[in-house]
């Protein structure tokens, strides 16, 4: 498919041990072999290594010692000749090494133009190739676990199950417009109410994984709130296991928020201190009580920290909807009562008491944060989840067009209003794989914002 070759630096910028320089297209082996004094790289076989030298083609100047890995296409990361180049990691050198490639026929690299062209070249789909970058951009261990699985296909092979049941379909819809004068039907009305329903199921599972998706790609935001002296900066020290917050006696001491983030069971939580919750005549303490409240509508959980009263829950009830919340009993080392008062009136949230001095369910604590961020999203060990806000509204796209096809069935609608619906939601899946005509727009959109080199 593509003619010119491309070259471009493919580890970190900055000094290091190594430097890894790819040159992928048609042209690769010649290219490189004008630069490179060792083996002659358009006889060796493929997915082998090679010593030698770089050297200045003008000069014969020696650039650096490296290995050469050789791979011939169509077995390799862009289904083109492709080689890799490991020079010393000086960024001098990686420059130089560049300098001569382009001399000698290739040029540089679009950002994610080797990923680009894998996926162009069909050797891998449009998600695999965005899960790519997720890879890459991995914090922790669940992100990598969820990229690494869309990376094999794992989103891949769920839609193509729900493609190919509605391909099908499709096609007998179709096929009654060319009898449309006979009045026949090829396509069981209730076999497709059926499928339909069917569809819409998995589909709004895909969805509901992306909160959760979304969440350990990026952190789950965990607001502590409570009362001044309430536990809250002795709490999140106690978890971060360092004295990162101010603890005193003295009412009001945290003015403002403090965020630090802590994994916890491969998955990042983004802690948040919040200044106690009181009426207060302080300007400054009252302008932390807003950005407190604040914090409680970002959140995706809320740790609310009570020695007495829990009346907060009250007066923060709307922020709180639709928001994990844990209602406990801060400093029980002090009292024989955890208190169990306020299960009947918010059955929905989690209560149970806590002591960091004595550290009493502080393990607990951590394990329902993991547990109940995954319960609540409806996920589990094996599930395919959503982290990409492209993926998301294709998939709600997809959903709204299969609620069409479902309304127009029962009131009647025409064989050829189904069939553009049904279209529609083959047209909102297969753009997730790229397995239709996918505008170049929005290809420039997704590689543009991989790095050089990927």
């Amino acid at each position: 498919m593509f003619k010119d070759t491309i070259c471009a630096t493919s580890t970190a910028q900055g000094i290091g041990a190594l430097g890894i320089i790819r040159v992928s297209g048609e042209d690769a082996f010649p290219v490189v072999d004008r630069i490179f004094k060792g083996r002659n790289l358009n006889e060796v076989s493929s997915h082998t290594v090679h010593y030698g030298f770089i050297v200045n083609s003008d000069s014969e100047e020696v650039i650096d010692e490296v290995m050469v890995s050789v791979f011939h296409a169509p077995k390799t990361f862009t289904a083109e000749n492709l080689v890799e180049i490991s020079c010393h990691g000086s960024p001098y050198i990686q420059e130089r090494i560049i300098e001569v490639l382009i001399r000698n026929g290739a040029r540089l690299a679009e950002p994610g133009e080797f990923t680009q062209r894998a996926f162009l070249n069909g050797r891998i789909d449009l998600a695999q190739a965005e899960a790519v970058a997720d890879l890459i951009s991995a914090q922790n261990k669940a992100s990598h676990k969820v990229a690494l699985n869309q990376m094999r296909g794992g989103i891949t092979s769920e839609l193509k199950v729900l493609r190919e049941s509605l391909i099908d379909f499709t096609a007998l819809i179709e096929l009654e417009l060319d009898f449309s004068d006979e009045d026949v039907e090829f396509a069981d009305r209730k076999e497709l109410d059926e499928l339909v329903k069917n569809l819409k199921g998995k589909i709004q599972h895909l969805l509901q994984t992306f909160e959760y998706g979304n969440a350990i790609k990026n952190g789950v935001p965990v607001a502590i709130i409570g009362k001044p002296n309430a536990g809250k900066s002795t709490l999140l020290n106690a978890l971060l296991n360092e004295e990162r917050a101010i603890v005193s006696d003295i009412a009001g001491t945290t003015r403002d928020t403090i965020e630090e983030t802590l994994t916890i069971d491969g998955i990042s939580f983004r802690f948040i201190d919040t200044a106690g919750i009181r009426e207060t005549r302080d300007q400054i303490e009252a302008i932390g009580v807003e950005r407190a409240k604040e914090k409680v509508e970002q959140a995706k959980i809320v740790i609310h920290l009570y020695e007495d009263d829990a009346e907060i829950l009250k007066d923060l009830k709307e922020l709180l909807e639709d928001k994990i919340v844990f209602n406990l009993r801060s400093k029980i080392d002090k009292t024989e009562e955890v208190g169990t008062e306020y299960e009947r009136e918010f059955p929905g949230f989690t209560h149970f008491g806590l002591s960091v001095k004595q550290n009493i369910n502080l393990d607990r604590l951590r394990h329902e944060l993991v547990e109940q961020l995954r319960t609540s999203s409806g996920v589990d060990e094996d599930s395919v989840i959503i982290t990409n806000i492209r993926h998301k509204e294709a998939l709600q796209n997809a959903l709204d067009a299969l609620l069409s096809v479902e309304l127009g069935m029962k009131s009647g609608l025409t064989g050829d209003l189904l069939a553009f619906h049904l279209r529609e939601t083959l047209k909102q899946i297969g753009s997730i794989t790229g397995q239709i005509d996918v505008d170049r727009d929005i290809l420039g959109t997704i590689f543009g914002k991989f790095c050089i080199g990927k």
